[in-house]
């Protein structure tokens, strides 16, 4: 669920800085598909789950079982349909999948919800190697953000890349909080899974979920995004002069 609201955030802001002139109609179709992933990914899984159980009467493993299916094969299609590796889509199916066998054989409702955490800790593992080996992951979704298309903003970036430590110290730290975000999210989940009722932490989880993003979005704007900006802009006032 986690990912599929970065991928939701990215895709809407595709849309903002494409710099394409939308008439309100293309602009209603052009945003719509952007909260597809959401709705598949969370409220179909959530509100599944309270169905099957409240009004079908299963059990509470073969409602999360069965919850768990929507999500799990859009990720499949996605990746069937765009033919190629998609790393991240595959690591939600892969988790999905294991974590259904996972609570089957265990018998373990819990284990299904603490499941999802899998997904935030692995990518949360995978961003804060990443700035370890100097190649910080969120880049590829902050620059196109930051340039907008722009050649000489790109080219402010690249320069700013070979000669300011400063700049590259904040495009750590854009990757590093959000590493972190994920990895603090990863044991909030799996702390609630285990310890609260799980009706509570079926929605509960979503909660966690976007509040931890809220978070990511605010810090990493604040201590990177910012003074990124910033410094491009000085940059280019400086290439102008």
């Amino acid at each position: 669920m986690s990912i599929t609201a970065i991928e939701t955030s990215s895709e809407a802001t595709a849309v903002e800085t494409s710099g394409t002139a939308t008439t309100p109609a293309t602009e209603t179709a052009a945003t719509r598909p952007s909260f597809l992933p959401l709705i598949l990914d969370v409220a179909v899984p959530v509100g599944s789950y309270y169905l099957l159980k409240n009004a079908f009467g299963m059990s509470t493993m073969a409602a999360l079982g069965w919850s768990s299916v929507v999500p799990a094969v859009r990720t499949a299609w996605s990746a069937v349909k765009e033919r190629k590796v998609n790393a991240l889509a595959g690591l939600i199916l892969f988790v999905n999948v294991v974590g259904l066998l996972l609570s089957l054989v265990a018998g373990d409702p819990r284990l299904m919800l603490a499941k999802d955490s899998g997904v935030s800790s692995a990518i949360g593992i995978g961003i804060l190697v990443s700035v370890k080996l100097g190649r910080p992951m969120m880049t590829a979704g902050m620059k196109p953000f930051l340039i907008k298309g722009d050649a000489a903003k790109n080219a402010a970036w690249d320069r700013l890349v070979a000669g300011s430590p400063r700049f590259r110290k904040a495009e750590r730290v854009f990757s590093l909080v959000w590493g972190v975000v994920l990895l603090g999210e990863c044991v909030l989940r799996i702390v609630g899974a285990y310890t609260l009722p799980i009706d509570t932490m079926v929605w509960l989880g979503t909660v966690v979920m976007i509040g931890s993003m809220a978070v990511a979005f605010l810090v990493s704007g604040r201590f990177a995004v910012v003074p990124m900006e910033k410094m491009l802009e000085e940059e280019l006032a400086r290439q102008a002069r």
